[in-house]
């Protein structure tokens, strides 16, 4: 029997890139023009669209696509109901997740959401800001942003605004000052209700799942190798961290031996050098692509 294939959806937009080198390490890869909504996947069980991170979880929500990736804010803001699979902590930038601030101009007697009471405010996020600050009994008049939403400030159209960042770096370099933080997100992997309940769509939901939370994982991580004598193998080995234990073997018809272990990213530098004055030789560093 002809199973209907799982229909996932990716964001568009900023987060594109990064999600389509996700799944390529994760072992599926995307191709196509980036302007078609159905991009190519090596996957016959999967049929793969792409559309804005904002409308992702609408269009799950109603069934019209199984399973998406898409970020907590848009999932808050649309208020869908879906099954919510696990975060997937990556972005543009960096592995860390973003923030929703309220920024003011940077020589504004601003200090506190408390003191915008009267103000106007522009934002992508309105329904989420607008409960922001309900529930703090602070009245503002919060409007949606088309774009170029730092230069409202900064130009008098608005007295705040409420945008997305991950560094804080456009914002200062607006010229405002952030001073309050009003949602920490990152991309979720969600599901429609109905079809995660079918066997094999869940299944498949599942597979990729895991395989994406493991190229997450390799990303913080790397292989190291190198030859070291026998007389200084436990030095060596004893600073070696690893997910259980590294790998020794014996080289042929030598007093040598290859050892292997994966470690993570943050202390090769340091490590290294340590290694080789502690007897090690031939190190090799190499990335990897899934850690399970």
């Amino acid at each position: 029997m002809t199973r209907e294939p799982l229909r996932l959806v990716i964001p568009k937009g900023s987060l594109e890139q990064a999600t389509i080198e996700l799944f390529q390490r994760a072992g599926w890869n995307i191709s196509g023009s980036p302007r078609s909504y159905f991009p190519a996947v090596d996957d016959e069980e999967v049929v793969m669209a792409r559309l804005r991170a904002q409308e992702v979880s609408r269009y799950v929500e109603d069934g019209t696509f199984d399973a998406g990736l898409t970020g907590k804010d848009w999932i808050l803001e649309n208020q869908s109901d879906v099954v919510v699979i696990d975060d997937l902590v990556y972005s543009k930038v960096s592995q860390s997740p973003a923030r929703w601030v309220l920024a003011v101009d940077g020589e504004s007697p601003y200090d506190r959401p408390e003191d915008l009471e009267g103000k106007r405010i522009a934002t992508e996020l309105v329904r989420f800001t607008r409960a922001f600050f309900e529930e703090r009994s602070v009245k503002v008049e919060v409007e949606f942003s088309w774009g170029s939403t730092e230069a409202k400030v900064r130009e008098g159209v608005v007295d705040a605004i409420v945008d997305v960042t991950e560094t804080g770096s456009t914002i200062r370099a607006n010229g405002l000052r952030i001073i309050h933080t009003l949602l920490t997100t990152n991309t979720q992997f969600i599901a429609n209700r109905r079809a995660y309940k079918d066997p094999f769509k869940r299944e498949k939901m599942e597979q990729i799942h895991l395989l994406l939370q493991a190229a997450l994982e390799a990303r913080k991580m790397v292989g190291l190798k190198m030859n070291v004598p026998g007389d200084k193998l436990d030095a060596v080995v004893g600073m070696l961290p690893s997910l259980n234990a590294p790998t020794v073997s014996g080289l042929y018809k030598s007093p040598w031996f290859a050892v292997e272990s994966v470690v993570s990213e943050e202390i090769v530098r340091s490590l290294i050098p340590k290694l080789l004055k502690a007897g090690a030789t031939g190190i090799i560093e190499y990335s990897l692509n899934k850690v399970l």
